[in-house]
């Protein structure tokens, strides 16, 4: 092969990926350096003076000071959403892929179908489930599991409960994916050389699951730390979450500064917090 014919297929190559290097900068890159240049601003500018460009590094420590509360409760109500998405998603991924037959496809269309209804409506029937009158709250007190003033909605029950809802497909499908490629011969093998079932699962089919496992988890927690629509609709004031804070701080009380520092941090950690567990999980090569 000639050196011209390489240098052709270099140039090709690099035109192949203009258009997705054009993507990126267009619609990361650019909008993350004004990210980064607004939660520098002076904060005492507004929307009538403008605001200046000072490097007002000291806005992060605000906002740390400030709301450093609902940071923390939104990387435990996605870590408690994502645990439920982890167990309630591997059976019924694993169901579907080893027991569901013929019907398959039609359990996977099921799996997906909340997709086709707004994220917003979802999240109102969730309100109406777990309202005060509603059965749900009435067959716990019936049951004398909650008191008869007891309530499920605006606590961090029902907060959890949403989440959990409605990532829960974004669990299920990696798993599937993962799990559904499993060859059938490695699971009866392991029958014949462990004496129980779950030492078997644990010792075959939870390794070959784990690149659908870390798949998932990402993908379900990712999300969940930033969402604010089911903290907003079934939560209170005292389970408002770091998106609702970021949500008001740009729209509500105008105060970009703050708001641009609170989403960097935040797209720092989740960022930090995936490296870590990738690296814990030993799964660089199986993404």
């Amino acid at each position: 092969m000639s050196t011209e014919t390489t240098r052709r297929r270099g140039k090709v190559g690099y035109l192949l990926l203009a258009p997705a290097l054009l993507w990126l900068v267009l619609f990361f890159v650019i909008p993350f350096y004004s990210l980064l240049a607004t939660s520098l601003y002076d904060p005492s500018g507004s929307d009538f003076r403008g605001y200046e460009m000072t490097y007002a590094w000291g806005n992060y420590v605000d906002a740390i000071q400030a709301y450093w509360q609902p940071a923390l409760r939104s990387l435990w109500y996605a870590g408690l959403a994502t645990a439920f998405c982890l167990v309630l998603g591997y059976v019924l991924a694993y169901a579907i892929a080893f027991k569901a037959g013929k019907w398959k496809n039609l359990m996977l269309v099921l799996v997906i179908a909340p997709f086709f209804t707004s994220f917003l409506l979802r999240t109102l029937a969730w309100k109406l489930i777990l309202s005060d009158d509603g059965w749900i709250v009435n067959t716990l007190q019936a049951l004398h599991i909650l008191g008869a003033d007891g309530r499920l909605l605006a606590t961090p029950v029902a907060v959890v409960a949403g989440l959990t809802y409605n990532f829960l497909p974004f669990m299920v499908l990696p798993l599937f994916a993962s799990i559904d490629k499993i060859d059938h011969r490695l699971i009866e093998a392991s029958g014949d050389l462990y004496a129980h079932p779950a030492v078997g699962f644990f010792k075959v089919t939870w390794p070959l699951s784990l690149p659908g496992v870390v798949s998932g988890t990402l993908l379900t927690f990712i999300p969940a730390v930033g969402d604010y629509i089911n903290a907003e609709l079934l939560g209170s004031t005292n389970t408002r979450m770091i998106g609702a804070v970021i949500q008001s701080q740009y729209t509500d009380a105008n105060n970009y500064p703050i708001a641009s520092s609170l989403s960097v941090m935040l797209m720092a950690l989740i960022l930090l917090l995936v490296l870590v567990y990738i690296r814990r999980a030993g799964t660089e090569d199986l993404l």
